[in-house]
Parts: C-alpha cells; structure tokens; sequence
C-alpha cells in the first residue's frame, strides 16, 4: 500500500514538472493590453494610496499657519514637486479612467477581447490626454 502510494506519488510529480512553463522570466513574455491595463489599474491604485500621505501633509500644512501656507505654495514652485504632483494627478487620471472601464465591463459590455483591447486602447489615449492636460495647467 505504502509502496503504491510512493509510485502515485512519483508519477504525479512527473506530471505536475511537465505541464510548468519552462520560461518564467518576465521581460521575454509579451503582455496583452488588457493584461498591461488591469496591472496599470493597480499600480495606481498603489500610487494614489502612497499618495495621500503627500497629499494630506500639504494639506495640513499649508491650515497650518501663514508661514505653513506659504512654505507649501514655496515648495511647488519647484520642478521637482511638480513632477510628483503631475505623477499622482497622471495616476489618479488612468484609476479613474480605468475604472469606468471596468465597471462598464462589469455591466456586460466590452467583455469579449477585441472590444476588451479596444476599450483598453482608449483608456491609455484618454489618460495620455488627461496627463498632458495636467502638465500644461502645473507648468
């Protein structure tokens, strides 16, 4: 009985071993866009959660005082910190237009893969827009 249990055993992992992918490195495997879009939608999602720390000391630092207020309006005269706050705006701008796409998909429509790509597509295009529309009103 053991003996049968062990060669069950054998055999079930020489199967399991042939049936994994051989190739596991990332930078080879070429992703849909809807695989690039749903990875995109949370890595923004991350962005803005980091973001609101930021975006929360601003804010109470420039309630804090004049002398606060000011130091914050100082600050994002600065490249950089308009840079950060053009990232956050970039993110929140494809979150937002990403979901509007994924809750339109989850009222049945665009769930078939051309349409899929397509919206997915459109999603990249309306967000590329909104992101040059905030550089232009930051800088």
């Amino acid at each position: 009985m053991i003996q049968q249990q062990r060669l069950l055993r054998a055999e079930w992992a020489d199967i399991v071993k042939k049936q994994r992918p051989v190739n596991l490195q990332l930078t080879t495997i070429s992703f849909p866009i809807t695989a690039i879009a749903s990875i995109l939608h949370r890595v923004s999602g991350v962005i803005m959660f980091f973001a609101v720390a930021i975006l929360l000391w601003m804010l109470a630092q420039s309630l804090s005082s004049e002398a606060g207020f000011a130091s914050v309006k100082a600050m994002m005269t600065g490249g950089f910190a308009k840079f950060i706050l053009w990232g956050i705006l970039t993110a929140l701008a494809y979150h937002l237009v990403g979901g509007i796409r994924h809750l339109i998909m989850d009222m049945g429509y665009w769930e078939e893969l051309p349409s899929g790509k397509a919206s997915a597509a459109v999603a990249f295009v309306i967000t590329l827009i909104l992101s040059v529309l905030a550089g232009v009103w930051l800088w």
